[in-house]
């Protein structure tokens, strides 16, 4: 009972501290002292406590997309084992939890395209088309983890503790790292701070979105990059074995410093040109089939 309860206490309370890191960091290498480390957590809550606006073209599905897209992602999170074991894990749970990730893409793309607004359905699309080559990349890394580890279990794959043996699992850590940034529409693929329309990707689908609809969505958000950010980390240092509360203290340090790397990269990197975007992706894919044939090749599967 009591790692079911810091299981959700590190998932659903932590997330929004990470973004306000991300967001501190930034502010140091542009020389302020910038927000409170704890910002996105008022932003949430001043949200939430507000009152909402919807267009008169808005259907139902514009109102329950909100809650639907945090249920589907908390649900994701259920499978992923933050503190040594997944709550609701299962042999094959890795094809679940991508799936859970796909159906929050898509209630965001239909609630972009249920206002009828041309910027809305604009982003929708982009979204549409880099999600579709970022989820190949995540399927490759994941059949890739599943050989190396012989298991299609989020909790076996990462109690194996023999990752930095593997050349194949540097590979997969850098393309899980650039699709974290794709993603979460991190820099240098999108700004998640700017308000041109026919620049963004992600934030241009919300912008119907008010009061406490807002709030779920940006607080979805914050769970969803915490998810691709313990991903990452766990790829690269697996928790292994590790006994008591030492894989959930171990996992929000390597979190911790993912976030500051984030930080650092949107801090010293331009935005690269929209239309790049679909060639870094495929080149991602590319690497993490390169990882695929080596781990294959290992063991003499080729």
């Amino acid at each position: 009972m009591f790692f079911i309860i810091l299981h959700f206490i590190i998932f659903l309370a932590m997330p929004p501290f990470f973004i306000g890191v991300i967001n501190r960091v930034k502010s140091l290498f542009a020389g302020r002292r910038g927000p409170p480390l704890l910002q996105p957590y008022f932003d949430i809550i001043k949200l939430l406590r507000k009152g909402s606006v919807y267009s008169k073209s808005a259907s139902f599905i514009f109102k329950i997309a909100p809650m639907l897209i945090l249920t589907s992602i908390i649900c994701a999170g259920l499978l992923m084992p933050l503190t040594g074991d997944s709550l609701a894990g299962f042999s094959g749970d890795i094809i679940l939890f991508v799936y859970l990730l796909a159906l929050a893409r898509v209630l965001t793309i239909l609630q972009a395209m249920d206002v009828g607004s041309s910027f809305e359905g604009m982003g929708a699309s982009r979204e549409a088309i880099f999600g579709s080559f970022s989820e190949l990349t995540v399927f490759a890394g994941f059949v890739t983890l599943g050989i190396i580890t012989r298991s299609t279990s989020l909790t076996d794959i990462f109690h194996w503790g023999h990752a930095l043996k593997e050349p194949a699992t540097l590979f997969l850590f850098a393309t899980f790292f650039f699709i974290l940034l794709a993603e979460n529409s991190r820099m240098p693929l999108d700004d998640p701070n700017t308000h041109l329309e026919l620049t963004m990707i992600h934030e241009v689908m919300i912008l119907d979105n008010s009061g406490p609809g807002l709030g779920i969505i940006l607080y979805a958000s914050a769970l969803k990059m915490f998810l691709f950010m313990a991903l990452t980390a766990l790829v690269l240092l697996p928790n292994g074995d590790l006994p008591g509360l030492m894989p959930a203290g171990f996992l929000l340090l390597k979190v911790l410093g993912i976030s500051i790397m984030i930080g650092v990269i949107e801090s010293i990197a331009a935005r690269i040109r929209m239309i790049k975007i679909p060639q870094v992706l495929i080149a991602s894919f590319v690497l993490t089939v390169f990882a695929l044939l080596i781990s294959l090749f290992e063991r003499g599967m080729i």
